[in-house]
């Protein structure tokens, strides 16, 4: 399905927004809410209301002690006005705080959603070669862990913040207006939070990023370990895979130690300096008071500012280990929205119908590090045909199927459809007329009917039917209690391999393709339900292009055409018979088959 215009302005301004490597994450921070800014100053407005009540009640209680102490030109009803003054901030401070979390969770809540969206996104467009290298767990742990991180660490700026800077500068400015000896030494509590601030950075950063990273590899570890379950057992490798996976549990554990351990130093130490700075103001402002530099009332209320500008102070630095937590994540998420490595059709010729005629031209094929698995491969497949592609392992045919369906691009030469060199097309519509059936079974949770209908906006149960009854299926579904609508457990668990199998086959079937691949469709099934999927395949492949890989050559007797791939190319190319009577490569891989 194409993206709306919506969603590709949308991805676009995530890419942009990342594109310029010198940005500093919390800058590039700010930018992923543009569009926001009026949410947030209507948030700021609100909070500046609700938080209120904590600026004002220090001036309160120091009004109320000195009218207490000194009592002169003062009524009791001067105690009864300042205290519903302060009642009534308080009443306030309810319909304040919704209006202004609603202001700021909606922005934040909302950018989260949709830089989980503009990921998987931009997952879909990546190709079969980055997901190939990039482990599956460690793409969730950026679109899960890592986005949440960027989450904390917007509520953080925007709430923790928000709150540490006006809590400041409010008990600044009263403290410059009511003294500026006080003011001057609250002041030289700033250069030591500074310096704390300095001292630790580097390092919280540094072990941030790598417990950040360890926790990516666990993840993937985790993911491979439950794939591996069945194999584990059935091998009774247990308690070597616990070995393993303790292993890696206890580098994590080392890594979030150190972490852990440079957090609680830079808390204890932050703490103690900030503790005697509250003891030595405590002293200071006893001493004016004492000289009568002060009333004794504002020995209260330069002490509620002075502590709340040390815990300020002090949640600030507190906050610094998650906030390079999520700077760190902004970082890890811009490694996926700006890899290059995508599957780009823009300005390419689509396809509105596919014939299925393919040609490869002098193909060649090498991976990255320079191994060569095909050179120079010729040959031709005509409309409604079925060629089957058969060799050793490894000799390349499962390339082959990979150029077929565009996963891989030829090194050199080409590979053509229709008359088009595939380069040329956008792929995606092409492949809204191909089927592929795997070797590995790929099913989801779900029911039956799900899984065979996947993808499709719409379906009559007969064709659905007919899918079920080609794939050899109908009596199985049929002796299910809810039939269709049974669900089959994570990767199709409550199935046998044979199941799978033919779940898989239904689901291609019914799509009615133009081209098919079936790279060992039937390498699950026994002899018996193999002999009854083949006829079904033989029948339903006709006018349509197949592509099929088989290792027993006994399912490709009615192919149209053999290709034996070896040494990088074609050996031989035929019907069945043509090839046996030649007796050459392919006779000698079928004796073999028959002793």
């Amino acid at each position: 399905m194409e993206k709306t215009n919506n969603q590709i302005e949308l991805d676009n301004s995530f890419v942009n927004i990342y594109g310029n490597n010198s940005k500093h994450p919390i800058l590039i921070l700010f930018k992923l809410y543009k569009g926001n800014y009026g949410r947030f100053a209507l948030a700021i407005l609100f909070f500046i209301i609700k938080h209120s009540p904590v600026w004002i009640l220090p001036i309160i209680t120091s009004n109320i002690i000195n009218i207490a102490t000194y009592p002169e030109g003062h009524t009791e009803k001067d105690i009864l006005i300042n205290v519903l003054v302060i009642i009534a901030l308080i009443i306030f401070n309810f319909p304040m705080n919704y209006l202004y979390t609603k202001c700021q969770s909606s922005a934040i809540r909302q950018v989260e959603a949709n830089l989980r969206s503009a990921l998987i996104r931009k997952l879909q467009q990546l190709s079969i070669s980055y997901h190939k290298e990039m482990e599956s767990g460690r793409l969730q742990s950026k679109i899960i862990r890592d986005v949440e991180a960027i989450e904390t660490l917007s509520s953080q700026i925007f709430t923790s913040l928000l709150t540490i800077g006006l809590n400041i500068i409010v008990a600044l400015s009263i403290t410059l207006t009511k003294s500026m000896t006080v003011f001057v030494f609250f002041i030289l509590t700033v250069p030591v939070a500074g310096i704390t601030i300095a001292m630790f950075r580097r390092s919280i950063r540094k072990r941030n990023r790598e417990f950040r990273r360890e926790m990516e590899n666990t993840s993937a570890r985790v993911m491979e370990m439950v794939e591996l379950i069945p194999v584990t057992r059935a091998h009774a490798l247990e308690n070597e895979e616990i070995k393993k996976m303790e292993s890696q549990l206890n580098e994590v554990a080392s890594k979030g130690y150190r972490l852990d351990i440079v957090q609680a130093n830079f808390a204890a130490v932050s703490w103690c300096l900030f503790q005697a700075f509250q003891v030595i103001c405590l002293a200071f402002t006893g001493f004016l008071a004492f000289k009568k530099r002060i009333l004794v009332g504002d020995i209260a209320m330069y002490q509620s500012y002075f502590t709340t500008i040390v815990n300020m102070v002090s949640n600030l630095i507190t906050m610094l280990p998650n906030i390079a937590k999520g700077t760190e994540s902004i970082t890890s998420v811009g490694e996926v929205l700006l890899a290059h490595d995508v599957e780009n059709y823009k300005g390419k010729k689509k396809l509105k119908n596919v014939i299925g005629d393919f040609k490869f031209i002098n193909t060649s094929f090498a991976y990255e590090d320079g191994k060569e698995i095909l050179s120079d491969l010729n040959f031709k497949v005509n409309h409604g045909e079925t060629i089957a592609l058969v060799g050793e392992s490894g000799a390349g045919k499962t390339t082959i199927l990979n150029l077929v369906i565009g996963f891989n691009k030829p090194t050199g030469g080409m590979v053509t459809l229709d008359g088009y060199d595939m380069n040329d097309l956008n792929l995606r519509t092409y492949r809204q007329h191909l089927a592929v059936v795997p070797q590995a079974t790929i099913l989801f949770s779900g029911s039956i009917r799900d899984n065979i209908t996947y993808g499709l906006n719409s379906y009559t149960e007969e064709q659905l039917n007919a899918a079920v009854k080609a794939a050899n299926l109908s009596s199985f579904i049929e002796s299910l209690p809810e039939g269709l609508d049974t669900m089959i457990g994570e990767h199709g668990g409550k199935l046998s391999g044979g199941q799978r199998q033919r779940l898989s086959i239904a689901r291609a079937l019914i799509r009615q393709p133009k081209v098919i691949i079936l790279d060992e469709a039937t390498s699950a099934l026994d002899s018996n339900s193999e002999r009854e999927i083949q006829t079904a395949l033989d029948n339903l492949v006709s006018d349509r292009t197949t592509f099929v890989v088989a290792h027993r050559l006994s399912t490709i007797r009615n192919a149209d055409k053999i290709a034996v791939i070896g040494n990088g190319g074609c050996i031989e190319f035929g019907s069945y018979d043509e090839l046996m009577e030649k007796k050459g490569a392919f006779y000698q891989m079928r004796k073999l088959q028959m002793e």
